[in-house]
């Protein structure tokens, strides 16, 4: 009867999510609890953004394949949004999964690769992978964890990218050039960016267990002070050629209708992005 109760409050929870999991933890690839307890977990203590370049922690089990990350939450300080971002380096990027677990490392809710869709680059972001996981601990936990890995299958798919040139003109009103998009090719490595923060809401997926368990459970995996300084930004990559010729492009009009405010956006937005000639262009308009 017990356990009965517990898995209905368990679906309870996990249905009132207003961005549930995509699936259930069972959907997601078996990790032994020797491995769970042999990793460094992260602490990160809200409000916090963290950056994490991957490549240190590997994990090569079943489906499982290359860099993981994973990282220690307070579990009672209400319920957790957390936006996580998987940059975009090149032409290559991380496809991330996520693997939410309780206090007593039992798998609790599962993101797929799927539920962190490719988004365009802003005026002040750039190309990546994002999702939202809202997420409310149990009462009586201490921690849960967040496990963060990448899969044989999403190594052999890639990420259709818009863009940088499409997007900006698109997001200024201006006319889109007809240029190749590029396409990110997933990678066993990559960077991520964690921003998390505390919230009193409702209609998050609940982890851990409402009521006590009879079952033993795996004793908690002890949490260090392994937290690391952000690495610094890597500079842009070089802007493809395409991209280049129409910032240059738009640059040379702005300054030529004595639009200046206009040409230095321009000018920002395509160093940003790479461009290595862009400044040049501008200087030489303005003296013309």
């Amino acid at each position: 009867m017990k356990k009965t109760l517990l898995s209905l409050c368990l679906s309870l929870g996990l249905l009132a999510g207003a961005q549930a999991a995509q699936t259930d933890a069972s959907a997601a690839p078996n990790i032994s609890a020797q491995t769970l307890h042999n990793l460094s977990w992260t602490p990160l203590v809200p409000p916090v953004t963290q950056e994490v370049t991957l490549g240190g922690t590997k994990i090569d089990q079943g489906e499982i394949q290359g860099a993981v990350a994973a990282f220690s939450l307070p579990a009672d300080r209400g319920s957790l949004e957390i936006v996580l971002t998987s940059l975009v380096t090149g032409k290559t990027v991380y496809a991330p999964n996520v693997l939410v677990l309780d206090e007593q490392m039992r798998p609790a809710a599962f993101y797929p690769a799927s539920y962190f869709p490719y988004q365009k680059p802003g005026l002040v972001s750039s190309d990546r992978l994002e999702g939202t996981l809202k997420l409310t601990p149990a009462l009586g936990q201490k921690q849960i964890y967040l496990l963060v890995y990448t899969t044989q299958r999403d190594l052999q798919s890639t990420t259709q990218m818009v863009n940088p040139a499409k997007a900006y003109a698109a997001g200024v009103g201006n006319a889109v050039p007809d240029i190749p998009d590029p396409v990110a090719r997933h990678t066993p490595v990559g960077t991520l960016s964690l921003k998390v923060s505390a919230e009193q809401k409702a209609g998050n997926v609940m982890i851990g267990q409402l009521f006590p368990s009879s079952e033993p459970a795996a004793a908690p995996a002890v949490i260090g002070d392994t937290a690391k300084p952000a690495p610094e930004a890597k500079p842009a990559e070089p802007m493809l050629a395409e991209s280049d010729d129409y910032f240059n492009g738009a640059i040379k009009k702005a300054v030529q209708a004595e639009e200046i405010d206009k040409a230095l956006k321009l000018l920002s937005e395509a160093e940003r992005l790479g461009s290595k000639t862009a400044r040049k262009t501008f200087i030489d308009s303005v003296k013309r």
